[in-house]
């Protein structure tokens, strides 16, 4: 009678642990996509005229990204100070003179794979904030373009430099070296930004982008045709006529073309 006691009492004992598990999981399961049905009920709300809370939490998230990028922008740009105080005490100048500098092959190594690190960090931000694939290509060239811009600002800050918006840089090391005047990132990342808020804004009209496979060949050439022109320049960046290896009408067709198939997708988004 003790034993059927005791088994009825372990019985009664999982059956509770059972329904308590239950009722756990099923209030993670709303908590988890509470949000979401909030989103999309916004979204509705959108369409029907009513308040806009879609816009509000994408603003909100939008703020949340620029401060992010701000401040990795501020770790991005220790770094460098701390590279040209040991690489370059004398200045960083163009054309580089590596003439009794010694570059050792796991330092090189490391600041390649940092780079790499650091798209797949704004990579990985970018999707996690974003809510589908239009917020999560936004939200990684709006990561993307106020790093690179904060990167410069920080320099100036911390080292004065550059002294003007023509004074070259190394912009990447992957797959070989960049080189161009600060202008040229600072235009792409401004024109980059400039996409991502009209992105996200239509997104929260509920009125997002309408782009075909053509649409992404192009935007994606657009990209490539910028990228070699700072990669001929960095292949030059020793010698002494380096600022006539930037082809500045290399470097404006790409941004033209990828200006036109951005407003050829917007018109057909109307």
């Amino acid at each position: 009678m003790a034993k059927k006691f005791q088994l009825s009492q372990k019985a009664k004992s999982s059956l509770h642990y059972w329904r308590n598990s239950k009722n756990s999981e099923t209030m993670c399961a709303q908590e988890k996509s509470k949000e979401t049905v909030e989103w999309d009920l916004s979204r509705n709300n959108l369409v029907g005229g009513l308040k806009p809370t879609l816009r509000k939490a994408i603003f909100k998230r939008f703020c949340v990204v620029i401060i992010f990028s701000i401040a990795f922008a501020y770790i991005e740009a220790a770094v460098v100070v701390y590279l040209r105080a040991i690489f370059h005490p004398d200045g960083f100048t163009f054309p580089l003179n590596f003439a009794g500098t010694i570059f050792p092959k796991p330092i090189l190594l490391t600041e390649i794979g940092r780079e790499a690190a650091t798209i797949v960090l704004i990579f990985t931000g970018a999707w996690l904030i974003g809510r589908n694939p239009q917020q999560r290509f936004a939200f990684f060239l709006t990561i993307f373009a106020i790093w690179d811009i904060f990167y410069y600002v920080w320099l100036k800050v911390l080292l004065d430099w550059p002294a003007s918006i023509m004074d070259w840089d190394i912009l990447f090391l992957i797959p070989t070296t960049w080189a161009s005047p600060v202008m040229a990132p600072l235009l792409i990342s401004l024109t980059l930004l400039l996409f991502a808020i009209i992105i996200l804004y239509r997104d929260s009209c509920a009125r997002p982008l309408r782009t075909g496979r053509l649409d992404w060949f192009i935007f994606a050439l657009a990209g490539l045709i910028v990228v070699v022109s700072f990669c001929v320049a960095g292949l030059y960046s020793t010698e002494p006529d380096y600022s006539s290896y930037f082809y500045w009408p290399l470097f404006a067709f790409g941004q033209i073309l990828a200006l036109v198939v951005f407003l050829k997708c917007l018109r057909k988004s109307k």
